[in-house]
């Protein structure tokens, strides 16, 4: 397996030492993210794909009276992002579970808030997936998508070849996947400077 392949599912070793580099990787894009939504504080969130567990903590500062789980298949991932958040989690603030996002183990109208940083690229079938997130989350809930390929820049391709069922989706491509899934209310940004791209879509 290339070290790459820990993007998809982090592994052993080499899958501990790449859930440190997305945390830091990841967090100007996480930032930007994050900017384009407003957080209730008392919010039950839901992040899917945790990595190595930065963005879990980013969304515990911004919701300081509400609860955040993390959801990961990998072990390793979830082993980092119950290290990084152990404080949080002795508190009952948060908890990280393993978990497909194409069968959410959670009751329907769980969560205000879902976000998926860096890790649709690897979900098999949009549409079956954010039909998953559009189920777990409560009436006007809040589905956040936040990647650093927006489907326009060739160079990123060769991730594609690198990375084993890695996808790269245009704007335009999760929009309609989204649209299928059921959510009403989507609105896009970009920056195109970087070829990042975040959608925010409610239920």
């Amino acid at each position: 397996m290339s070290f790459f392949e820990n993007t998809r599912k982090p592994q052993g070793f080499g899958g501990k030492l790449m859930t440190k580099m997305m945390n830091r990787g990841h967090a100007k894009l996480s930032q930007w993210g994050f900017s384009n939504i407003s957080a209730k504080s008392d919010a039950e969130v839901l992040d899917v794909g945790c990595g190595g567990g930065a963005n879990i903590a980013v969304w515990l500062d911004r919701c300081r009276n509400g609860h955040v789980t993390g959801m990961d298949y990998s072990e390793v991932s979830v082993a980092e992002s119950q290290k990084l958040n152990a404080l949080a989690i002795k508190q009952g603030k948060c908890n990280v579970v393993q978990g497909d996002v194409s069968a959410i183990p959670f009751s329907d109208a769980t969560f205000d808030y879902v976000s998926a940083f860096e890790t649709v690229y690897f979900w098999p079938g949009l549409v079956k997936c954010f039909s998953e997130v559009n189920r777990v989350l409560k009436s006007e809930g809040i589905f956040l998508i936040c990647n650093e390929s927006d489907g326009t820049n060739a160079a990123d391709e060769k991730w594609t070849k690198m990375i084993n069922g890695m996808k790269i989706y245009t704007s335009k491509q999760l929009v309609a996947a989204l649209k299928e899934a059921g959510f009403t209310e989507i609105k896009t940004y970009s920056n195109a400077k970087n070829h990042w791209i975040s959608i925010v879509a409610t239920k």
